[in-house]
């Protein structure tokens, strides 16, 4: 019996340490998505004055532009992280109704 108890917080453990990876994983995506939409949108306000010879207009603008589109891509990278996360013991609670509640 408490040879169970031990697995079964071992698995805990486990299922902990896979969510903040999971976690962490994303935090990290949402961070580099982020740079490369600022720089981005940086690069190309540049590029766009020094075009048009309009000095801080379209980094100012395109920098501005960029804050709900990077609103929106942390949003979908958040929302399609936590679609694939599946809950700690959602299979023992499967194997336990399917069993009828009994434990062997």
């Amino acid at each position: 019996m408490h040879e169970r108890s031990r697995e079964e917080g071992t698995g805990k453990n486990r299922g902990q340490l896979v969510l903040n990876l999971t976690l962490a994983i994303v935090a990290g995506q949402v961070g580099c998505l982020t740079l490369v939409i600022i720089f981005g949108a940086l690069i190309g306000g540049l590029w766009l004055d020094n075009q048009f010879h309009t000095r801080p207009l379209f980094v100012l603008m395109l920098l501005i532009a960029s804050i709900p589109v990077t609103i929106v891509v942390m949003y979908r990278v958040a929302m399609a992280a936590t679609a694939r996360i599946k809950p700690v013991g959602s299979n023992d609670r499967s194997q336990e109704e399917s069993d009828g509640g009994t434990n062997p």
